[in-house]
């Protein structure tokens, strides 16, 4: 009895290899990239610069489709409950790793229900002052703060936000003294960044970049461990002597939590294609992100960092959402 199951066990197993290639060798079923962000993010940027070369790649055309809401959960639903067969992935960001700790009640487990394909790139964010905060460094910054303890305040995009927690690690990393202001979303905290209402923010660079140009708002530091090439003159928070510190947003493709290991592999090489053309990485560059490759087999053990770092931030923050 023990063999029949055993054989019974290596057909079904034979028989959903065959499934898969037979969903792969219908080149003309598109491939469905959910996107659990909002059109116009800079998520849904990237994956709308990759999905042609990605879709040459992998033989198929590559629909790029929108779920929003909830800090990406809704969108993130629907990949975690995809037929595992390779045609429906998704691309995230960091929201994924802090949601979990800022949101009561997640439908799916934040690692064990996905499959983690590939880390595509870092998002570098800017620490930006209004020009009448009368700091031009960092280190004007510290002292300014410990002169003036409880007068600094800073935006972010919303509660427990990535531009949230990069503030709350420079607190963290510096003991000053800061209040946090959240807006709704990116354009509110620009907005008021700019008016003077608020002091100082986190943002990307590809947000904010043309009004440090145009000297609406003063550039002090990037979060990154290294410089960016958007803005190279622009010293890292390291760097201008907040030593331990290092922060960036990033993004990723998933698939569904037991993807196959073929189709793993195939979306892992498909997407490094489409990282390789010019024209996915002049538009990356244009929004100051770093192209990375962290690959299937390295990219469970980054999640899980990242997912431990994200909510002891979350937890010193004291952001929640319901």
């Amino acid at each position: 009895m023990s063999f029949i199951r055993s054989r019974r066990g290596a057909l079904a197993a034979l028989l959903a290899l065959g499934c898969l290639g037979t969903a792969h060798a219908q080149s003309d079923k598109p491939l469905r990239l959910v996107v659990p962000l909002a059109a116009g993010s800079t998520v849904d940027a990237v994956a709308r610069a990759l999905a042609p070369g990605f879709g040459k790649a992998a033989g198929r055309p590559v629909v790029v489709e929108n779920i929003v809401g909830a800090g990406g959960i809704p969108g993130t639903s629907q990949i975690v409950k995809a037929p595992k067969d390779g045609l429906t992935l998704g691309m995230i960001s960091s929201n994924h790793v802090i949601n979990p700790g800022i949101y009561k009640s997640i439908p799916y487990d934040t690692l064990k229900d996905i499959t983690p394909i590939a880390v595509l790139a870092t998002v570098p964010l800017v620490l930006v002052a209004h020009p009448t905060l009368p700091v031009k460094s960092v280190q004007e910054l510290l002292a300014y703060a410990k002169n003036h303890p409880g007068q600094l305040n800073y935006g972010s995009a919303g509660n427990g936000s990535t531009l949230h927690l990069a503030g709350e690690l420079l607190i963290s990393e510096t003991g000053i003294d800061m209040r946090h202001v959240p807006y709704r979303g990116t354009g509110p905290l620009v907005t008021d960044l700019i008016g003077g209402q608020v002091q100082l923010g986190f943002v990307s660079i590809s947000q904010v970049s043309p009004h440090v140009k145009s000297g609406a708002l003063r550039a002090l530091a990037v979060s990154t461990p290294s410089r960016s090439a958007a803005l190279p003159d622009l010293p890292t928070l390291a760097e201008a002597g907040v030593a331990n510190y290092s922060f960036d947003a990033w993004i990723a493709l998933i698939g569904p939590g037991g993807l196959p290991k073929p189709a793993v592999e195939s979306s892992h090489v498909a997407v490094q294609a489409a990282l390789a053309s010019p024209e996915a990485k002049a538009s990356m560059a244009a929004q100051g992100l770093t192209i990375l490759d962290i690959g299937p087999d390295a990219a469970p053990a980054f999640f899980e960092s990242e997912l431990a770092k994200h909510q002891k931030l979350v937890r010193q923050s004291g952001a929640t959402i319901d």
